[in-house]
């Protein structure tokens, strides 16, 4: 199974130019994992960022593992469990003392599943369980047609699970390829939904004669942001966003601008944070042939316009296509980039605001699941910051969990098992 899943991935990063989803293997858990600890250091090379504070990846929970998961979350005010989704369209739910395993809910039956299709990610509403809704970014099929589905979801009366009766579909985008869905989808501090879009698949941005990251009458290509906690149906636009007033795009697009929009010029957005302190927005943006990228967005202020990451103008702070992608001006380049010879899918991670490894505080970590490696850098940087070095965690990350305490933790698609970032 291991060897499929490294030729399925070869025979996609090749068929994109370079990058391809925010996960390498084809899906399914690999029978031969990297499932020991790792408990070697990033720290002492000259390779490595700048102040990088020593790190190791530690195999919790051992007797646990799942297929194919993509995300790891805890419920707001609940410590006790993690949520594990996993690919295939199935969220399991556990005991962080008693590692007990509970069906939280399952998609399979809507869920189109292959590649870099299906259940994506996860969302509890802010305020969960008192609003006891979940949302769903996850990919199915309509009529022959590939389809994104932002949905909404509320719980069964008694077990607590997901009612798939109960769905509201909130925005359905047509995917004209099977990669590139994006799919992460977070509450920020200021209570908004964001959503990120990848730009439609294949390779170099090929769809329309500027592509669709920068083609602002798309969600496609995007980070959006909207309110569902207003009562709206299917929900209102804030105010502070820049194309507010516009008819909503969450049928496919528009004729304008479309209202959503929060960040344009992304190619495909594979987990993004906000950090618990001061609110601003950390992206891990997966390349196409050469760079991989960090992006870091300050929280929007007052006569907010709106930011571009470039794509397809830009890979990482690099020209790619500046003669075919617009007229898109004040690009914001990344804080961070490596190119492919370091790793080829960028794994966003979070800020560190735990107390276990007090050196780490306020440090950005994020990995790379092609190559396996892990880094930290300063939450503080803002010229791009060309990443070499890292810690070989043998591990293919695909998303790192955010525990309640502020403690990182991360899943590995190979194995199905679960780690945490620790000091060595």
């Amino acid at each position: 199974m291991r060897l499929a899943a490294g030729l399925f991935a070869t025979a996609l990063l090749a068929a994109c130019g370079g990058g391809g989803s925010g996960f390498v293997s084809s899906g399914g858990m690999s029978s031969s994992s990297s499932s020991s600890s790792s408990s070697s250091s990033s720290g002492g090379s000259s390779l490595d960022p700048p102040g990088t504070v020593p790190l190791a990846m530690t195999h919790v929970f051992s007797s646990l593992s799942f297929q194919a998961p993509v995300d790891l979350l805890q419920a707001p005010g609940d410590a006790a469990h993690w949520y594990v989704v996993e690919q295939g369209g199935t969220i399991r739910k556990f005991d962080t003392a008693t590692s007990t395993v509970t069906d939280f809910g399952d998609l399979t039956s809507i869920v189109t599943y292959a590649g870099e299709t299906g259940l994506l990610d996860m969302a509890f509403a802010p305020n969960f369980p008192t609003d006891a809704r979940v949302f769903l970014w996850y990919t199915t099929t309509i009529s022959g047609q590939l389809t994104s589905h932002l949905s909404s979801f509320r719980l069964t009366t008694g077990n607590g699970s997901i009612d798939l009766s109960s769905e509201q579909v909130l925005i359905t985008v047509n995917q004209p390829e099977s990669n590139h869905n994006g799919g992460h989808i977070a509450f920020g501090p200021d209570g908004y939904l964001y959503l990120g879009l990848g730009d439609g698949g294949g390779s170099g941005d090929m769809h329309g004669p500027i592509g669709n990251a920068q083609n602002p009458d798309t969600l496609l290509g995007k980070i959006i942001r909207i309110d569902v906690t207003s009562g709206s149906t299917p929900y209102a636009i804030p105010a502070g966003n820049p194309n507010a007033g516009n008819p909503t795009c969450n049928l496919n697009g528009g004729s304008a601008p479309c209202p959503e929009i929060y960040a344009m010029g992304v190619r495909n957005p594979w987990r993004y944070s906000f950090d618990a302190s001061d609110g601003s927005l950390w992206i891990g943006d997966v390349g196409q042939d050469l760079w991989e990228e960090v992006d870091h967005l300050a929280p929007a202020g007052s006569g907010f316009t709106g930011y571009n990451l470039g794509w397809r103008c830009r890979e990482g702070a690099h020209d790619y296509n500046p003669t075919a992608c617009g007229t898109a001006t004040n690009l914001i380049d990344p804080v961070a980039d490596y190119d492919h010879t370091v790793g080829t899918v960028i794994t966003g991670g979070y800020v560190y605001r735990g107390t276990a490894i007090p050196a780490l505080v306020g440090r950005y970590v994020f990995a790379d699941s092609g190559s396996g490696k892990l880094w930290n850098i300063a939450g503080n940087t803002t010229a791009t910051l060309q990443v070499q070095g890292g810690l070989a965690t043998g591990l293919e990350i695909v998303s790192f969990g955010q525990a309640l305490n502020g403690e990182l933790y991360a899943v590995d698609y190979a194995s199905g098992g679960l780690y945490q970032v620790t000091a060595p």
